[in-house]
C-alpha cells in the first residue's frame, strides 16, 4: 500500500507580528482541498496567504507545501498561484500575453506557449479575446484571464484573495462556478484552493472546509455548512450576524 499523499499546505506554530499584535497560525489542507476563509477585516486573512506564498516571512514556525520546507523560499521558488482581487493584469500586454506570462514569464513566447494560452482563455470562455488588453475587457472578463493564467501555471496550490469582491452576486456565481469547473479539469488530483472571502455564502455549495480567522488565529475550522451554521461559536454567529 503507498503512503498517503502529504498535505497539501501545513502551518506548523506560525507566528507573525503585525503592528504591535502577534498572529498565531497552525494549519493543515490537504491536498486536493477548497478552503475558505473567512472573518472581520484585519483579522489575518489575507496574512495567512501572504505567508504561505512567500510575501512575508513568518518569525517563528514552518510553512510547508506538499513535501517541501518553503519556510525561507521566495515567492517564485514556491509552488503555488496567487489570485488578487485587481487581477494583477499588465495593461500594455494583450489577453494572451498576460496569460502566457504563467509559463514564460519573459514573454518569449513560442508557437506552444502561445496556443497554451489560447485553450486557458478558451477554458474560462473568452475564445477570440486573445488580442484584447485590460482596458478593453469588463471587470469579469480581466479576473478570467486571472484564473486562466493561474490555471495555466499548473501549481498544485492555488491562493485566492477577495477575487470576485468587485463583482455584482450574479457575476461572483458565476466565476464560482468556472473556478469549480477549472478545478476539477484536473480529474482525480483536483487543484488545492485556499480562497479569502468577504461574503461567507460564496463559500457555500464550493468551500469542502472553511475556516474563521479572528484576532490573528484560525478561532474555528469545520465543514462549510457547519461553520455557517454558526451554532458551535458566538464569535462565528456574530461575524455573520446570527449572535
Amino acid at each position: 500500500m503507498s503512503a498517503a499523499a502529504p498535505p497539501a499546505l501545513v502551518f506548523d506554530r506560525v507566528t507573525f507580528a503585525y503592528q504591535g499584535a502577534v498572529m498565531r497560525f497552525d494549519l493543515a489542507v490537504p491536498a486536493g482541498e477548497w478552503l475558505a476563509i473567512i472573518g472581520p477585516s484585519g483579522a489575518g486573512k489575507s496574512t495567512l496567504l501572504d505567508l504561505a506564498a512567500g510575501f512575508v516571512a513568518p518569525d517563528a514556525g514552518r510553512i510547508r507545501i506538499g513535501d517541501a520546507d518553503v519556510t525561507t523560499l521566495p515567492p517564485s521558488e514556491r509552488p503555488v498561484s496567487f489570485v488578487f482581487q485587481e487581477n494583477n493584469l499588465f495593461a500594455h500586454l494583450t489577453a494572451a500575453e498576460n496569460v502566457a506570462l504563467g509559463l514564460a514569464p519573459r514573454l518569449r513566447l513560442s508557437r506552444a506557449v502561445r496556443a497554451k494560452a489560447g485553450e486557458a482563455l478558451a477554458a474560462v470562455g473568452l475564445a477570440g479575446f486573445e488580442r484584447r488588453r485590460p482596458g478593453e475587457m469588463s471587470g469579469g472578463e480581466r479576473q478570467r484571464v486571472a484564473l486562466a493564467r493561474a490555471f495555466l501555471r499548473d501549481r498544485p496550490l492555488i491562493l485566492l484573495d477577495e477575487p470576485f469582491a468587485a463583482l455584482g452576486p450574479a457575476l461572483r456565481l458565476e466565476m464560482l462556478h468556472l473556478l469549480q469547473n477549472l478545478r476539477a479539469r484536473n480529474g482525480a488530483r483536483p487543484t488545492t484552493i485556499l480562497m479569502v472571502t468577504h461574503q461567507p455564502e460564496d463559500a457555500r455549495g464550493f468551500a469542502d472546509r472553511t475556516a474563521f480567522v479572528g484576532e490573528g488565529q484560525i478561532r474555528a475550522l469545520g465543514p462549510t455548512a457547519a461553520i455557517l451554521s454558526g451554532a458551535d461559536d458566538p464569535a462565528v454567529a456574530a461575524y455573520l450576524g446570527r449572535a
